[in-house]
This record gives C-alpha cells, structure tokens and sequence, in this order.
C-alpha cells in the first residue's frame, strides 16, 4: 500500500518561519537588553576608573592640609570641547563599584552610546551656581541610569574632576514629557529665574524599556573635597575608587 506525502501549505512554512524570526528576535532583545549592558557597563565603569587613576599618576599626594569643614568656594572648570571626558559620576547608592565616565554633550553616537554619560551643553559646570544637567541610558548601552529609580533622599552624589570630588545630596524625583526642556534651566522649571543654589539634574528616559517621558533626579551641592585632600571619606575605599590615590 502506497503511502501518501504530507502536503506542505505555504501558510505552515510561513509560519515556522515566523517562529524562528521571533526566537531570533527574542534572542537578540535578551543579549541587547541584559548581556550587552553588563558587558558595556563594565567597560565603562573600567574607563571611569582609569580616568580617575589618570589623575594621579606619578604624583605624590600632599598631607591632608585641607580643612574638611571649610574647603572654600569649589573650582569650576570651563566646559571642554563636545564628546570630550571631563569626569566621573560615582552614585553609592547604585553599587559600591558604581562609576562611570561623564563626557561633554549629549549626542547619541558620540557620547551616550560611546562613554555612558553626557552633560548637557549650555548647563552649569560641577560646582557652579546653577543646574548642571547630566542623561544617561536607562536601558541599552549599559544602562548606566537603570536604577535611578532607588535614589533615597540624602544619598551622597559625587562629581568627581582633575580638581576634586564635588558632593551632591539627593532631594527628589520629577516626571515630565520628553519634551520637558524645562528641567535644565538654571532653576529647574522657572525659565528665567536667577539661581543662588548649586543644583546636579540627572535626566533618563521613563519607564524602564520606552521613551515616552523622562525621570528627572535632582540633587543639592552639599561641599567639595578639593584633590589635595584626598578622596571624601565616604567612598576613600570604596571599589569605585580602586587605585586612585589619597
């Protein structure tokens, strides 16, 4: 008896390959999402480290002759040109390894995807009067913002320069559109307003995994810890900071 071959519709091969395209896709979304941003993570917090090393290479660091309680008004560096590293961000509350590189600009390519954080052009410098203004990736790129969400008021945020270690506490959260340019006037929210506080923005796309608004941290200048002092006491040890001198 002469066995009868299965036809094969074109709707059955169309739709295995839908399955696999799916699975593909999947695939790529699970090493996009999680292996590529603990891989690009890494390789950013390795820069910021090295960059903070850099600073002190070769140099011997001076006895702690800086009085911690008045430390005086902090020096304010000129902003550098666009895509060009100025900087490390070290958050505690986001890992005690936590820092990353902060470089001028915000542009996608050259500074988002490429060094993890970006300054706003045209906002204050660290410790100037006013609101300096960093973005970063929430998710993708290594994600350097994905837990912005965990700040608690009064975390320690550091800024830290060839001239030291800028500390900003923690105050509060704001949501707005995309489109809320608002947040980086020199008093967030108040175009025109003249500023006398020392403000820090961090800005990030909200919900995690979209684009449709933005989460807004804004935090306080508290004090600088110029580098003749030494590292601040509260990440000194930290693996932030290994290797750095003071």
């Amino acid at each position: 008896m002469r066995r009868t071959r299965r036809r094969v519709s074109i709707i059955g091969v169309l739709g295995e390959l839908f399955i696999t395209a799916g699975v593909l896709v999947l695939l790529f979304l699970g090493w996009q999402v999680w292996i590529n941003d603990r891989v690009v993570g890494n390789e950013q917090k390795q820069e910021a480290q090295a960059l903070s090393n850099s600073w002190d290479k070769g140099e011997a660091v001076p006895p702690a002759t800086v009085d911690r309680a008045d430390p005086g008004e902090p020096v304010v560096a000129a902003a550098p040109a666009n895509a060009v590293v100025f900087a490390t961000l070290i958050i505690p509350r986001l890992g005690a390894d936590y820092t990353r590189p902060v470089a001028e600009g915000v542009g996608l390519v050259d500074v988002l995807n490429k060094h993890s954080v970006g300054h706003y052009p045209g906002t204050q410098m660290p410790g100037a009067v006013g609101n300096a203004a960093f973005a970063a990736h929430r998710t993708g790129w290594g994600a350097s913002f994905f837990d912005i969400d965990k700040l608690q008021l009064g975390d320690s945020i550091y800024v830290e320069t060839p001239d030291g270690w800028y500390r900003y506490v923690f105050r509060s959260f704001e949501y707005v559109r995309a489109s809320g340019v608002g947040v980086l006037a020199p008093v967030p929210q108040a175009p025109g307003a003249t500023s006398t506080d020392r403000i820090l923005t961090l800005t990030s796309c909200n919900p995690v995994y979209t684009a449709d608004e933005r989460i807004i941290a804004y935090s306080v200048y508290d004090t600088w810890y110029p580098r003749a002092g030494g590292a601040p006491p509260e990440i000194a040890s930290s693996p932030a900071m290994a290797g750095a001198a003071g």
